[in-house]
């Protein structure tokens, strides 16, 4: 197995409080989205809804990914002033959160 180079991706699993709209959702993941040209540690930002037949999703609804060259980009973008402010309006809205950072490691054969 070998690791990506240079890659590190920043997973957060959500589930919103009950009584959040869906107008409020969408302007929290135009706020998380636009932290991207903010913070310049932060390449890429992607985000969807479970669709899971499985039903294991264990109330989470949402995810986010970022994509960090490093983990010491990771760091930065936690302490930088525009995540801090959008955080305190972010994790107020939510039930339940789980964040993984993890480093991509492709499987070869």
């Amino acid at each position: 197995m070998e690791e990506s180079k240079g890659v590190v991706k920043h997973v957060l699993l959500a589930k919103f409080k009950e009584g959040t709209s869906q107008e409020q959702i969408e302007t929290l993941i135009k706020g998380y989205a636009g932290l991207v040209p903010l913070i310049e540690p932060m390449k890429a930002f992607h985000w969807g809804t479970d669709v899971s037949i499985e039903n294991l999703h264990q109330g989470f609804t949402h995810v986010f990914e970022s994509t960090f060259e490093t983990v010491e980009g990771i760091a930065e973008y936690i302490a930088h002033p525009a995540h801090v402010e959008f955080a305190n309006l972010f994790l107020p809205s939510l039930e339940k959160v789980i964040v993984i950072d993890y480093k991509p490691t492709c499987v070869r054969l």
